[in-house]
């Protein structure tokens, strides 16, 4: 009789438990120009059904036995005016127990909506991601792939033309304005011609526009490293990947594209394939980590390696960089159709060689500013810098576990030191391996 009614008290807890609303812990709202995602977090799995909806364009989403807390009632507050896909979100109860979230759109967009488990310092998270109809990349390499059936110009050979770039030119010049001409080499003081076609032609034999991603590390939901101030990774990395856009537009042969120009999360085979896309010549990946001790300092290049890591310190870095997708959170049941022809099963050693001579490059020009992890440019297995055919590096340009460290990437003057480091080593990569005539990257 005991156990039976034992059971039965331990049953209707079971009941009240089931029965209690899910409280969202945290909605986060991150916008961008490739997409926005909205995340809903919580300490249990979201039951949910969404619905796309025209004429006006909205989606709605049901969330099941959840609680219309502040978090929810508050979401549209955190909607920007200028998000580029969402006009406002509201929330309300649509039926006892199912609360419904309504997310007016701007125009018509194409919603991928995950789950993810509880990774790094998240709980349970459903994720919206919330793109446009039509890539705007995807329209830019349609646009000139027509153009290649008609006479190419020499100039800016493969139809690639400023226009095209993801940043416009207004911004470039907003971010040279936030550079402080005392603290800026001469090129960046001058900001860069409105047609970059009537540049000059350099003396290094080069006759058309080199293009060059620049990786700004983590965002959005993945912060990166943390520094001892409460310094995010995601924020010193853009602000950096935006100063040497700004420097690498300044010259007279190469125009800067950064993979992101706000804070929001890419994946990282997504910036691979952003750059390819792109035919990019090089392609620099910007951070600045941690380590377990707070002594740990100087600056660091890494190119890929096909045979394990030559240090203990370059096998760390990678394993906690190649977990960004599992913290920034990527949808696995969404195939990107470049995937699997860009990340190719075959002999990089080539691409690796050049990665080497430019991470070289670079790393001497870092060691005049700053102290150097080691004299040497290290090698791992870094999934960002997986490109067959694009010599890739990436660059720590400090510790940001390191407080003082962490000080210097904080200052404004130090981060053009560090962009002018990187394009000084990058124009003296390409005064000794100027970049072949563009042809076709295996993308067909």
């Amino acid at each position: 009789m005991l156990k039976t009614i034992t059971a039965l008290i331990l049953w209707l807890l079971a009941l009240t438990v089931q029965a209690a609303p899910i409280t969202i812990a945290s909605a986060r709202v991150w916008p961008g120009a490739d997409y926005t995602r909205i995340t809903f977090e919580s300490a249990v799995p979201l039951s949910h059904k969404m619905t796309v909806l025209q004429d006006p364009d909205r989606l709605v989403l049901d969330l099941e036995n959840v609680e219309l807390g502040a978090t929810l009632k508050t979401l549209s507050d955190k909607v920007q005016g200028n998000d580029p896909y969402i006009k406002k979100i509201r929330a309300a109860y649509f039926k006892p127990g199912v609360v419904r979230v309504v997310v007016d759109l701007k125009t018509e967009t194409n919603p991928s909506f995950f789950a993810l488990k509880p990774a790094g310092e998240y709980k349970h998270r459903l994720v919206l991601d919330i793109y446009p109809k039509q890539d705007p990349l995807m329209a830019m390499l349609d646009q000139r792939a027509k153009g290649d059936a008609a006479p190419q110009e020499e100039q800016g050979g493969g139809g690639w033309s400023p226009s095209t770039d993801i940043k416009s030119a207004e911004a470039a010049q907003a971010v040279e304005k936030s550079i402080k001409p005392d603290s800026a080499p001469a090129a960046a003081d001058n900001t860069p011609d409105a047609d970059d076609n009537n540049k000059p032609l350099p003396k290094n034999g080069v006759d058309r526009l080199i293009t060059i991603a620049i990786d700004a590390g983590h965002g959005g939901e993945d912060s990166g490293a943390h520094g001892a101030s409460g310094t995010y990774e995601k924020d010193v990395t853009l602000a950096i990947a935006k100063r040497l856009k700004s420097l690498i537009d300044a010259e007279p042969n190469m125009r800067g594209v950064l993979t992101r120009d706000a804070d929001y999360f890419i994946p990282l085979h997504g910036r691979v394939v952003k750059a390819r896309k792109l035919q990019a010549d090089l392609f620099v990946s910007v951070h600045a980590d941690a380590f377990t001790r707070p002594d740990a300092k100087g600056s660091s290049v890494f190119a890929l390696s096909e045979n394990g890591a030559t240090s203990a310190m370059a096998r760390y870095l990678a394993k906690k960089e190649n977990e960004s997708d599992l913290i920034g959170g990527v949808n696995l049941d969404v195939k990107d159709p470049y995937l699997a022809r860009t990340l190719l099963d075959l002999s990089q050693t080539a691409t690796i060689n050049d990665s080497l001579k430019l991470g070289k490059a670079v790393l001497g020009r870092l060691g005049e500013i700053n102290n150097l992890h080691k004299g040497m440019v290290e090698q791992a297995g870094f999934a960002v810098l997986k490109s067959p055919d694009i010599p890739s590096i990436l660059v720590e340009t400090a510790f940001i576990s390191n407080p003082e460290e962490e000080r210097k990437l904080n200052d404004d003057a130090y981060q053009t030191k560090l962009a002018t480091a990187i394009v000084t080593g990058i124009k003296k990569y390409f005064a000794s391996n100027p970049p072949l005539a563009r042809s076709k990257m295996a993308m067909q």
